[in-house]
């Protein structure tokens, strides 16, 4: 069963609609937003240290996992066109074996 991880840069609202186009498709049951797992790396030192960081859209983390390789490209295809049309970031994370 293949595993997606889509990295999103938007709004919590974008996120929510990429989500609810995947769970909208057949055979998808898994859809998941995924914590970041990487600490914020703040150095005391540098010249933006202090400064808000909420400025710009967020990045988002899901999972899905598809039944097949199929549908997996289908979802690779219609994420692209909802990002395209929102005007979103959306980045494919290989898993490294």
């Amino acid at each position: 069963m293949p595993q997606l991880r889509i990295r999103i840069t938007g709004s919590d609202d974008d996120l929510r609609a990429v989500a609810d186009l995947l769970q909208s498709l057949e055979g998808i049951e898994h859809v998941e937003e995924v914590a970041d797992l990487m600490p914020q790396m703040d150095d005391d030192d540098s010249s933006s240290a202090g400064l808000s960081d909420d400025l710009g859209p967020g990045t988002h983390e899901l999972e899905v996992d598809a039944p097949n390789a199929y549908t997996a490209g289908r979802v690779r295809e219609l994420v692209e066109e909802l990002a395209y049309r929102l005007g979103l970031v959306v980045e494919f994370v290989e898993e490294e074996d």
